[in-house]
């Protein structure tokens, strides 16, 4: 199973499962497990006994208790595909039968295991690959590396993708808000415009996260990535998550096959979903 960013609720960071030390926690400063005894010797005491039929109570609830335990983990095996409320944006933009739809966040590193993949994808099918921001509140960067992303945007929608693209690749080498700012200064740089001090001087382009956070919330988005191909079908449920990365390119053939008879997407059903959103084909 891929390795999610879950929110909400947040139980846990993906960074566990991938055998990476948390951002802000380093080998040198976590915190190790400590008997919190008198210095280093141990006590020896001699412990009461335990009641016989307190014993026997807690034999007792040993099957309770373990199913408690256990359904945490059954319900998330059982509940992976995404509960959509609202799938105003699960539809292909103006002219498209099938497209990609994604709610990512910069600072996900599933999210950075699949662009390749997404990437690969768009350019062999020639879809659009709609890409809304889902930046997660415990991470330390990943909204204003989607307000970075928006100002290059403004300069072309290939510049704000190569952004996005050189971000996921380099994203281990980005810690902290200071090697974001630096990472894109170079590529300003290396594009041969000038990155300003101050990115979002009237706070337009934070508004728009906001306003895709706002929309994944409505959809029902729970982790990231979230991956939909999205159809016009007028028949059936028009949209396929794509739980397992490994099966994009079947799911892509498969909606490609479902609408060859199907008309593009007029201009008046895509407007709302895809306003100021970014598509690259």
């Amino acid at each position: 199973m891929p390795q999610f960013h879950v929110f909400p609720p947040m139980k846990t960071d993906t960074h566990a499962f991938r055998g990476e030390i948390p951002t802000g926690l380093s080998a040198g400063n976590a915190l190790p497990c400590k008997n919190r005894g008198s210095g280093d010797k141990m006590m020896h005491m001699s412990q009461p006994a335990i009641p016989q039929a307190l014993l026997k109570r807690v034999v007792s609830l040993f099957p309770l208790l373990l199913f408690i335990a256990i359904t945490p983990v059954l319900f998330a095996q059982s509940s992976s595909h995404t509960q959509v409320h609202d799938a105003t944006a699960l539809k292909p933009p103006a002219g498209a039968r099938v497209a990609i739809v994604e709610f990512g966040d910069m600072e996900c590193p599933m999210c950075a295991s699949v662009n390749p993949s997404l990437m690969a994808a768009a350019a062999k099918y020639h879809i659009p690959w709609v890409r809304y921001d889902f930046p997660l509140p415990f991470h330390v960067w990943s909204f204003q590396a989607s307000v970075d992303a928006r100002w290059f945007d403004t300069k072309s929608k290939k510049l704000g993708d190569d952004f996005r693209n050189a971000v996921f690749a380099n994203q281990r080498s980005i810690e902290t808000q200071a090697e974001l700012r630096a990472f894109a200064d170079k590529f300003a740089q290396q594009h041969g415009i000038g990155f300003p001090f101050v990115v979002d001087p009237l706070g337009k382009l934070a508004a728009e996260v906001k306003a895709d956070y706002a929309l994944g919330q409505r959809v029902g988005i729970q982790h990231t990535p979230t991956i939909w191909v999205v159809t016009n079908k007028t028949t059936g449920v028009p949209y396929v998550e794509v739980v397992e990365p490994n099966q994009l390119f079947e799911i892509i053939d498969q909606a490609i096959a479902e609408t060859r008879n199907e008309s593009p997407t007029p201009a008046h059903a895509a407007s709302r979903a895809h306003h100021h959103r970014t598509v690259s084909q």
